[in-house]
């Protein structure tokens, strides 16, 4: 177990990325609490998800910028080589031939920094979410 020397939570993983304090409460706060490399892909993301699903409200669900309509859509989250996209197991299993240039797990996407963000796919998933 590794504990964090700030907040004195502990965790599974040596220094796993978690929020020391208090949660973000909007969107647009969680993204610039993020290291500045990171901020133009999560707007980017998230403007894509608005754009896709627009009636859906935004919400920060798991300490995540996520969209809700009913039932919570689909999460995204910064860590230090990627972005996580979290549109459950079923939109993972649904696009998986879409995603094979890209990292993948149980309901979970894994958008390098190193590559271009897929923009158009990602609207599909949010829409595929908002429609299953």
């Amino acid at each position: 177990m590794w504990q964090c020397p700030k907040c004195k939570r502990t965790f599974k993983h040596t220094n796993q990325d978690h929020y020391c304090g208090d949660a973000p409460r909007t969107i647009e706060e969680y993204i610039e609490r993020q290291p500045e490399y990171a901020r133009p892909y999560l707007r980017q993301i998230n403007e894509a998800i608005r754009s896709a699903i627009p009636e859906a409200k935004e919400k920060i669900s798991w300490s995540m910028p996520t969209y809700r309509k009913n039932h919570n859509l689909i999460h995204f989250a910064a860590f230090k080589k990627h972005i996580g996209l979290y549109p459950g197991t079923e939109a993972v299993e649904a696009f998986a031939d879409k995603l094979k240039d890209f990292k993948t797990s149980k309901g979970t996407i894994q958008l390098p920094y190193d590559k271009p963000l897929p923009l158009d796919l990602i609207v599909q998933i949010a829409k595929w979410c908002e429609q299953v």
